[in-house]
């Protein structure tokens, strides 16, 4: 969840742990149970991280980087269409034909998305803002995480103010649902 380090490392990390699930999916073969195990972590890890990403990253993006905005506008069409298939996949089992079509086009969406910003939008922020700021924006992320919901809601908002009053409300629902119903956990 929280790894440390400045909002770079931090979320570096957290895109090398989807990108270990997505691997091990990948690994199994069609219609193995452990393939919709390892497709809802990778949406709970995705999700709480692209709520982070939404609440003081792209934000930080617009105020630093030049052409920022342009910058975090691209990357928000990315999450969008991302949780739009992520929500598609809530609703397949591992052995369901849609499964193996939506995995693959979510796995396509984020290692395009990750080579993006990691790539062009982490470079650029690292020269356009001080340590301290990528410092603080680490903590904000790790504390966001913490609160972020774990399920998709592509029509929940993704710009603040309402998506950092919002997000905490609809987390707790979200993790109240996994614990009854086991989402998530290793079996």
């Amino acid at each position: 969840m929280g790894h440390g380090g400045d909002v770079i490392a931090e979320l570096t990390t957290d895109h090398e742990e989807v990108e270990l699930l997505f691997t091990r999916l990948e690994e199994l073969p069609p219609g193995d149970p452990r393939r919709k195990l390892y497709a809802d972590q990778a949406t709970i890890e995705l999700v709480r991280h692209a709520v982070a990403e939404e609440a003081y990253l792209y934000p930080a993006v617009r105020t630093h980087v030049p052409g920022g905005d342009a910058l975090a506008d691209r990357e928000l069409e990315d999450h969008a269409s991302a949780e739009r298939t992520m929500k598609d996949l809530e609703r397949c089992e591992a052995n369901d034909p849609e499964f193996d079509r939506l995995i693959s086009r979510l796995m396509t969406e984020i290692r395009t998305h990750v080579a993006d910003e990691e790539g062009n939008l982490f470079p650029r922020l690292r020269e356009s803002c001080s340590a301290e700021i990528l410092n603080e924006l680490g903590n904000k992320v790790r504390q966001a995480k913490k609160t972020a919901p774990t399920r998709p809601h592509p029509s929940a908002p993704d710009k603040p103010p309402a998506n950092k009053l919002l997000a905490p409300g609809i987390g707790t629902v979200d993790r109240m649902r996994d614990a009854l119903s086991g989402r998530g956990k290793d079996s």
